[in-house]
Formats: C-alpha cells, structure tokens, sequence
C-alpha cells in the first residue's frame, strides 16, 4: 500500500485539530494527528511506538523505527499547534487552502507539515539499500509544556547519532537557542477602605517596588551575559500581563503580574530562579510572606550545541547556510539528552508561527524537499 501524496499527507494533517493549551477549554488530544502517522510509517516498513504521557493523559508520542541497532538519524518534531483566534484568520485553519503561492493552515510550518516532507522524502529512497537506522519522532505538547520531549528524553533504549528537530528556519541549521521561562509574580496585601490606607497593605504599591527591582534585574542580565552568536547577545526579561485590584474605593488586596525571561547558553535555570527570588527578597523582609513566584510551566532550559560537529558541517553544505544561534527555543534540550549530534532545521519562516493565516510560500517547497532528502541520504543510505 502506497502512502498518499504529500500535497495529500499535508491537507490530512492541517485537517487533524490538535492544539495544546494551558486553558483546558482549548486543549485537544494529539492522537488523531499521531494515528496518521503511524499508518504512513508503517506503510514504509517502520515499526511503531506509541506511548502515552505519563504527564499528560489524552496526550501521546510516536516513535517509528525501520533498521536495526543504534544510531542513525532521528528526524523530530511536534504534532501539537498553538490555538487560534478565529477572527483573525480569513479562512478554516484546519483546511489546507493554497492561493497566491502559499499553503495556508494551522500548522503548515509550525510544525505538522515537515512530517509530510519527511515521509514523502523517505517514501523516494530504494529501501535495500538502507544503511543506518531511520527513526521518526511526533511528540505531544511542546507549545505547552514539553512533556512529550521530557519524556521521550527518559527513553531507555533510543539512541540515535544525530537528531534534525524541524523547527520553521528556512532550511537554516540552527546549532543554539534560548531557554525559557514563564513567572507568575504574586502580591497579597489586605484590602480595606481607601479611606483609611494605613488599615491595609496595597498590592499594587508593593507591585511597584517589585518592578523598580525586576527593571534593575533586567538590566543586570543584559550587562553581565552576552554570547555573540546571538542577534539579541543577552538574556531578555519581559513584563508581559498584569492585574490587580477590583474597586477605585478599595485598597488592592491581590497583584499579580506575568514575566517571560530568555536565558543564555550557560545560565543555568536554577541561577536564575536564585537571580529573581533575591530581587524581591527584600520586599519580603519588609513585608513577610508578601510577594511569591511561581513557575507558569516547567523552565525549558537553553540549548547549547557546537558548531563544528559532523551534523552541523553536513547540514551547511547541503544547505549552503551558515549555522546560527536564534532567540526562541525548541526541544532541542530534551532531545540532546539522547546523547546525539542535534541541530534545529526546517521548511518555512519562524516569522509565519503563532500567526493567523499562517503559511508556505511554495516556491520554498521543492527546495526544502531537496535538503531534507539530501540529509537522509548522507546519513542513512549508500
């Protein structure tokens, strides 16, 4: 049984919902997505490994595998999208339209779609001739919380050589990112009347002091770290969302406000977390018990490869790019716990995900197809 065309695997895919989300109300299983391509691998003579998060019930990875023995290339990616505001797409996000030389679809880069280049570019190959195992990775819940890439990361028996995460680089190797970080900052004071303020203790006037400090952490992390492989060379902080209070005539009670941290290679998560809660230690000196900071999901640590291992070397030739370092983060950290060579790169713009009308510019298509058959074959074929 022949797999279907990949303009086919492509519609299938963008036409299986599979968002993850913090809101539970948003949230959706993965397996419709995973049963896909289950069946396309092993149409291909791939055995099939399908297991459910320990972390995240409802929620699955699949890892196929055709050849024997370790190492070999494992191509990775992601099955979940982010959700969508639907006000803002001008067309179904779950259909695949294709206008104006682009793929429109929830999905189309980030990231469903490089798993039909994949397959399509796999299904090409005179399989006799296979000489290094071929594995494929469809993990669940990256755009949440990463439970899929922490859990695969615990494998017992996966080793692989080298590992491609198809991230949207436009075919860019990427051999470096960022961590993330995502903090709830929380105030309790005591409400009261306004009219009579020393009866209360304002939230938000202790909030203001907690910025001044957050403000003076941020410009600590810009002048103390720096890796020039960067665009943006230094650890970001951003204040992101906040909310406070409920009545002009009462005293604010309850402050809360939500802060994104980027760190650098060699900025452990740890640090950090030691960096911010001294910030606002003496806030809670003076002010007992006052101020809290609570993780919004599991840190998601940077990732730090060379640039100068076999994969990367590979990767800039075929694709006649230079390695870089970005600013986002993917679970590449997760995956090079395996103990395999480990690069980001994939079809499509990182400027198109988490977009409404997200898209391919298809003359980006057969160029891409080029690269990752080109990969596959200088690791895994004659």
């Amino acid at each position: 049984m022949q797999n279907p065309s990949f303009l086919s695997m492509y519609t299938q895919l963008i036409a299986s919902p599979s968002i993850s989300a913090l809101d539970e109300s948003l949230n959706m299983s993965n397996l419709s997505t995973i049963n896909l391509l289950a069946s396309w691998c092993e149409n291909l003579g791939f055995t099939i490994e399908i297991t459910e998060l320990e972390s995240a019930p409802g929620k699955y990875n699949l890892l196929a595998k055709r050849g024997a023995g370790e190492g070999g290339l494992m191509l990775a990616g992601h099955t979940d999208t982010v959700p969508f505001d639907d006000s803002r797409w001008s067309q179904d996000p779950f259909s695949l339209e294709i206008k104006d030389n682009k793929f429109y679809g929830l999905g189309t880069i980030d990231m469903k779609g490089f798993f039909a280049f994949v397959i399509d570019a796999i299904s090409e190959f005179d399989l006799s001739k296979q000489t290094q195992p071929i594995l494929i990775l469809a993990t669940a819940d990256e755009e949440t919380t990463m439970a899929g890439a922490q859990e695969i990361a615990k494998h017992p028996t996966l080793k692989p050589a080298r590992c491609i995460i198809g991230e949207p680089t436009d075919m860019t190797p990427v051999f470096m990112h960022k961590g993330h970080m995502t903090c709830a900052i929380r105030i309790v004071g005591r409400s009261g009347h306004s009219s009579d303020p020393e009866r209360g203790l304002n939230a938000i006037e202790i909030m203001h002091t907690v910025i001044a400090k957050l403000l003076q952490l941020k410009e600590e992390l810009k002048n103390k770290y720096s890796i020039e492989h960067f665009a943006i060379p230094y650890p970001t902080l951003n204040l992101g969302h906040i909310h406070g209070g409920d009545n002009a005539n009462r005293i604010c009670g309850c402050c809360e406000l939500h802060i994104d941290i980027r760190p650098l290679p060699g900025l452990s998560i740890q640090e950090l977390q030691l960096l911010l809660l001294n910030a606002i230690k003496p806030i809670n000196d003076e002010f007992p018990n006052s101020v809290s900071v609570v993780d919004m999901h599991e840190p998601i640590p940077a990732f730090s490869g060379s640039n100068d291992n076999a994969l990367v070397k590979l990767a800039e030739k075929i694709s006649e790019e230079q390695a870089v370092a970005v600013n986002y983060c993917t679970e590449a950290p997760f995956i090079q716990q395996l103990g395999c060579e480990t690069i980001v790169m994939g079809p499509g713009s990182i400027k198109q995900a988490h977009q409404p009308d997200e898209y391919l510019a298809m003359e980006k298509i057969e160029p891409s197809k080029n690269i990752i058959s080109k990969l596959i074959q200088s690791c895994c074929f004659e």
